[in-house]
C-alpha cells in the first residue's frame, strides 16, 4: 500500500465514528503501481499453472484458517452482522479454490481447415495488467472473485477496493504475500478521490484489463474511459431485482427466500429481490407473511449517512403504503429497519430504481403475461426469482426473464463455480464459473501445415 497524499478515515457504520486512517494514494504512487505490475507480468505469466495454482490454494487455506478474524474486520467496516460476514468469508474463499482448480485447465484448440490447406492452431494467454475495480458491500469476496482468475490466468494486478471498506482488501494482499505471492504481482492502492485515480489509469497504455463492480452510471463513464486504449472491460452494474411470487407458489417457501434474497447484506447487495410482484391471489396472504417474517429481523446498519438519506428519500416519495418500518432507527450509526412498503405503483421509484436496502415493495399482478411484462420493463437484468409449485411453468418463464441468472425456488444465486452476471445495463461478461478465468485470457492463433 503506498499513500502521497495522505490519510483518510474508514468509518464504523455501526456507530458513525473512525476505525483508523489509511493511505490516500496519489497519481505517482498509481503510476509505481502500474510500473510493478507491468515489470511483474513477463514472470507471473512464465510461472507454470501448478505453481499459481498452489498460492491460491494456500491464499484460500489460510482465510479459511483466519476466517473469524477476516468476518470480525468486514463486521467493523462494513457494517453486515457476524452471521453474514463469516458466510461471505467462506464465499470469498471459495474463488481462490475454484480459480485454483481453473488455473491448470486453460486449454486451446487443434482443427484442421475445412478446405484441408493448414492447421488452426489456438492457445491462450492472459491479457496483462489488469485494474480491478471492488466495492464496499461485499469486500472479501468481490476482491477475490476478481483476483483469482486474474492471477490464475497470469494477469498481474493493480487493485482499487472502495474507499468505505479498504481494510479487508489490505489482509488479503498480506495473505496472497503471505502464501507466495511474488512482489509486485498484486498492488493494491486505497483512496477515497477515485475519480481522477480511475482516469488516469484507463489513460495508461500498460492497462490492459478493466473489471469494475459498481452502479451503472459509473459503469457507463468508465467504459466511455477505457474506449480511449480499447481495454477489455467485465463490467458487473445494477440490478432491479423481480422476485415473482405465482398463485401455486409454496407460501412459505416464497417468504424464506424472499428473506435470503432481499436481505441477504441488510439488502445491500446487487442480487437483492428489488420488487416483489406477487399474484393478485396470494398477495394478502404473502404480504401477511412476510411482515411478519421481517417484523422478526434486527435492524442493521446501511453503509454510511449518503445510503441511508438515499434509501429513506425513497420510501417517503414509493406512492405506497408502509406496512412496516419506513423510517431511520435511533440507534447510533446508519440503521435503517426492515420495511414492508405495499400498494406500490408501477412507476413508483421503488420499482424503478435499485433500492440497496431492506425494503420490500410489493406490486401485485394478475397472470404470468402480466408478470414477465413487469418484471422485463427495466433496463437492468442480473438476477430474477420465480417461485412456483409447476417446474415446467418456472422453467418457461426463467426463459422469457430478461436476466443473466434466475433463481428458481430459490432465494440465493451465487456460487463460485457458476458464470455470475446480468445482461442489457447490468454489465458485460461474466465472474466465476468456468467462464470466469476466459475473461483475464485472449487468444492467439497461429496458422500452420505439416
Amino acid at each position: 500500500m503506498a499513500g502521497s497524499q495522505g490519510t483518510f478515515p474508514v468509518i464504523d457504520p455501526s456507530t458513525a465514528e473512525p476505525i483508523i486512517s489509511v493511505a490516500r494514494a496519489g497519481l505517482d504512487d498509481l503510476d509505481h503501481a502500474i510500473g510493478a505490475a507491468h515489470a511483474a507480468w513477463p514472470s507471473w505469466a512464465a510461472t507454470s499453472p501448478r505453481q499459481r495454482s498452489e498460492v491460491l490454494r494456500r491464499a484460500f487455506e489460510a482465510m479459511i484458517a483466519r476466517r473469524e478474524e477476516i468476518a470480525a474486520l468486514i463486521h467493523q467496516e462494513m457494517g453486515k452482522s457476524l452471521a453474514d460476514a463469516t458466510a461471505e468469508v467462506t464465499y470469498a474463499a471459495e474463488f481462490f479454490r475454484w480459480f485454483a482448480e481453473e488455473a491448470v485447465r486453460i486449454d486451446g484448440e487443434l482443427r484442421t481447415a475445412p478446405g484441408g490447406t493448414n492447421r488452426i492452431l489456438t492457445f491462450r494467454k492472459p491479457v496483462g495488467v489488469a485494474l480491478l475495480l471492488t466495492p464496499w458491500n461485499f469486500p472479501a469476496a468481490m476482491a477475490t472473485r476478481k483476483i483469482g482468475p486474474a492471477l490464475a490466468a497470469g494477469c498481474t494486478v493493480v487493485l482499487k477496493p472502495a474507499e468505505d471498506t479498504p481494510l479487508t482488501a489490505l489482509l488479503l494482499a498480506d495473505l496472497l504475500a503471505e502464501a507466495g505471492l511474488p512482489e509486485g504481482v498484486l498492488n493494491v492502492l486505497t483512496t477515497d478521490q477515485p475519480a481522477a485515480f480511475v482516469e488516469k489509469a484507463l489513460s495508461d497504455s500498460r492497462i490492459r484489463k478493466l473489471s469494475f463492480t459498481g452502479s451503472t452510471r459509473v459503469g457507463q463513464l468508465l467504459l466511455a474511459q477505457a474506449a480511449n486504449h480499447v481495454v477489455n472491460c467485465s463490467m458487473e452494474l445494477g440490478g432491479n431485482a423481480p422476485f415473482l411470487v405465482l398463485d401455486d407458489a409454496d407460501l412459505d417457501a416464497a417468504v424464506e427466500g424472499a428473506l435470503v434474497a432481499k436481505m441477504r447484506n441488510h439488502g445491500q447487495a446487487c442480487t437483492a429481490a428489488n420488487r416483489f410482484l406477487v399474484q393478485e391471489s396470494v398477495a394478502e396472504e404473502f404480504t401477511s407473511k412476510l411482515v411478519s417474517a421481517m417484523a422478526a429481523l434486527p435492524s442493521a446498519p446501511l453503509v454510511n449517512e449518503r445510503a441511508l438519506v438515499n434509501l429513506g428519500s425513497k420510501v417517503d416519495f414509493s406512492g405506497g403504503r408502509v406496512l412496516l418500518g419506513g423510517k431511520r432507527t435511533t440507534s447510533p450509526g446508519f440503521h435503517y429497519p426492515p420495511t414492508v412498503v405495499t400498494d406500490v405503483p408501477r412507476d413508483s421509484v421503488l420499482a424503478r430504481e435499485e433500492i440497496f436496502g431492506p425494503v420490500a415493495p410489493i406490486i401485485t399482478v394478475r397472470d404470468d403475461e402480466d408478470a414477465i411484462a413487469v418484471a422485463n420493463a427495466t433496463d437492468m437484468g442480473l438476477v430474477g426469482y420465480i417461485y412456483t409449485a409447476d417446474l415446467a411453468r418456472g422453467l418457461r418463464l426463467a426463459e422469457r426473464l430478461e436476466a443473466g441468472m434466475v433463481g428458481l425456488n430459490r432465494g440465493l444465486v451465487s456460487d463460485p463455480a457458476a458464470p455470475f452476471g446480468g445482461v442489457k445495463q447490468s454489465g458485460l461478461g461474466r465472474e466465476g464459473g468456468y467462464e470466469g478465468i476466459t475473461e483475464y485470457l485472449e487468444t492467439t492463433y497461429v496458422a500452420t501445415s505439416w
